[in-house]
């Protein structure tokens, strides 16, 4: 999607790479511009684009990586924004955040989860 949006816009088009890392947690995979590509963001104004978000692991770890490029992000963008956390991340980073869609959504972290406090299991046995 990001690459039909950028193609559309005549201007160019970067991606990040999904790398699984050894982190426990509920994110443990980070997302990087390809080495190749890293001098070639800096200075860009960017924006960071997905199908949809959630949770924010990914736009939230491709934007600290953008950064550490050089580059400025400008806006996120996606079809669909589940829940608060996308648009308050978006705040706390002075961006603006552009969606087609927003659903809301509770997620919580195993500590806030109130079916976790409960013990109530994922699945039955």
């Amino acid at each position: 999607m990001a690459q039909l949006i950028a193609d559309d816009l005549g201007t160019q088009f970067l991606f990040a790479e999904r790398i699984v890392t050894d982190r426990s947690g509920l994110y443990p995979v980070d997302y990087r511009i390809a080495p190749a590509l890293r001098k070639t963001i800096q200075g860009m104004r960017v924006a960071i684009v997905d199908d949809a978000i959630s949770a924010g692991s990914a736009v939230r770890s491709t934007l600290a990586d953008v950064e550490s490029c050089g580059a400025m992000p400008v806006v996120l963008g996606a079809l669909i924004s589940v829940g608060a956390r996308a648009r308050q991340f978006a705040a706390t980073k002075r961006i603006a955040l552009e969606c087609l869609v927003e659903l809301p959504q509770a997620i919580w972290t195993p500590t806030e989860c109130p079916l976790c406090a409960a013990g109530t299991p994922l699945t039955s046995p």
